[in-house]
């Protein structure tokens, strides 16, 4: 007879983080830690890290930290990061800012761009994403499956989607879709 012993790992998680970049190897961290304990799969945490990682830049680029205004105490200055695993085993990674002059959606950079790329890999990576308005308040959040997907070919991507209306996109999909196939093909 197997004896199980229970733990107690937090679903979800809240943090403050500073608005810049010094508290974002903070959050991976903290973040990572905590999916891990909670039994996440590691190609799973990092997707999530590297989810995380993007909507915290989008922040600090493009929104205003939050303030008391924004009736946020605890991220005075910053922003806030938040995660959480529900029941149906799903991850939904979330950054609150105090807002910007536009509104977040995924752009479409030059090939020479150093950036423009963040949403568009958020949108590869998860399975949902979207933005939640509140007063002086911004959320961008994701959603992904926290189970492993593909076990068959782990360290591959779960999921491409183009950015609509992108022929270049279109095309570098199809190829790679070409390439794996050929991968799997017996030699």
């Amino acid at each position: 007879m197997a004896l199980v012993v229970a733990q107690e790992v937090p679903t979800s998680s809240i943090m403050a983080v500073p608005h810049g970049p010094a508290g974002v190897g903070r959050a991976r961290h903290r973040m990572r830690s905590e999916l891990r304990t909670s039994g996440v799969p590691e190609t799973v945490i990092d997707d999530a890290v590297l989810i995380l990682s993007e909507l915290l830049s989008n922040a600090y680029r493009h929104g205003r930290p939050l303030s008391r205004v924004n009736g946020s105490d605890e991220a005075d200055g910053g922003v806030l990061a938040a995660w959480r695993v529900d029941a149906r085993g799903r991850l939904t990674v979330e950054v609150t800012d105090g807002g910007g002059t536009t509104r977040p959606f995924p752009a479409t950079p030059s090939v020479t761009a150093r950036g423009g790329r963040g949403l568009n890999i958020i949108s590869a990576l998860s399975q949902d994403w979207g933005v939640r308005d509140a007063l002086g308040e911004v959320t961008v959040w994701a959603a992904l499956s926290a189970q492993a997907a593909l076990s068959s070919h782990p360290g591959r991507a779960t999921r491409v989607d183009p950015v609509p209306s992108d022929p270049f996109a279109d095309s570098l999909t199809h190829a790679l879709v070409d390439a794996y196939a050929d991968l799997d093909e017996p030699a």
